[in-house]
């Protein structure tokens, strides 16, 4: 059974290096931390059997949902539901920091990608 579990989430988000780390995955959701660098990405995705609710804390950016096109800032939360073509690009000077919920989890315990390559080949071989 899961532990519970407590953090100052917006702290370790803002200090978070890695493109994506999970830090607490429950039987039916997961959080985890992102960094996007300027200029880069997300990347288009479309999660097939989870939503996702996305927390902005740090940078600028902008989110594409399907074919829609907004900003992001600071304290910006977009709830995708499962089925849904989405991106979210940094736009800013500053990494654009993120805290990523998932249900139901959607990585591996442990997952550290310390960049979106990394990411990439790791859901490559999925």
């Amino acid at each position: 059974m899961p532990q519970a579990f407590h953090a100052n989430v917006f702290s370790d988000a803002k200090a978070n290096a890695f493109f994506r780390k999970e830090i607490v995955t429950m039987t039916g959701s997961q959080v985890t931390l992102m960094s996007i660098p300027p200029g880069g990405e997300v990347g288009l995705e479309t999660h097939t059997d989870t939503d996702q609710i996305l927390i902005f804390v740090a940078g600028t950016g902008k989110a594409v949902i399907e074919e829609a096109e907004s900003p992001i800032e600071i304290g910006s939360m977009y709830a995708i539901p499962l089925g849904t073509k989405h991106n979210f690009i940094n736009t800013g000077n500053e990494d654009l920091k993120i805290i990523s919920v998932y249900a139901p989890p959607e990585h591996p315990v442990g997952t550290v990608h310390q960049t979106k390559a990394e990411a990439d080949a790791a859901e490559a071989t999925k």
